[in-house]
């Protein structure tokens, strides 16, 4: 599949070689299709999963408030941290060296910074400046994509 997925890039990388290499042409179509699938999943988790509303939970005598656009960032980043990591490993990184599990280690690393700066930077404009949650999304994830490239290029798959 990732050998498809590549000669499928190939087709259009001719049209952007003058500005980046073939790994990082993959990196940006791999990155930015997974980016705006979540942007799609937050959307429908939040509208119509979660219903923009604020969930109760008990555990062991406390209640845990929470809201729709928590639980809608938490679940688009299981689905994420998913299609990402085998798309970077199947597609981007393919000439990585390292284990599986070494790579799926360091990628959960890189992923949790990342979502936990995006999360910060989503809380931060919803509730500091009233923005509406999924614009706020968007916002927030497009900040952070540099810092995942950086990560995931020196860190993740480096052998």
């Amino acid at each position: 599949m990732g050998k498809l997925i590549r000669k499928f890039l190939d087709i259009f990388h001719p049209l952007f070689a003058r500005f980046l290499d073939r790994q990082t042409f993959y990196y940006a179509a791999c990155g930015g299709t997974n980016l705006v699938s979540s942007w799609v999943f937050f959307y429908l988790f939040y509208q119509f999963v979660f219903q923009k509303r604020i969930f109760n939970f008990h555990l062991f005598d406390q209640v845990y408030v929470v809201s729709a656009y928590t639980l809608s960032s938490f679940f688009c980043f299981i689905i994420a941290f998913a299609l990402g990591f085998l798309m970077n490993k199947y597609v981007v990184f393919i000439e990585s060296s390292l284990m599986g599990r070494v790579q799926l280690f360091r990628y959960g690393v890189s992923a949790a910074l990342a979502w936990l700066g995006n999360y910060l930077l989503l809380k931060i404009l919803i509730e500091m400046f009233d923005f509406y949650p999924s614009i706020s999304n968007v916002f927030a994830s497009l900040s952070i994509v540099f810092l995942s490239y950086i990560l995931q290029r020196k860190y993740t798959f480096r052998s």
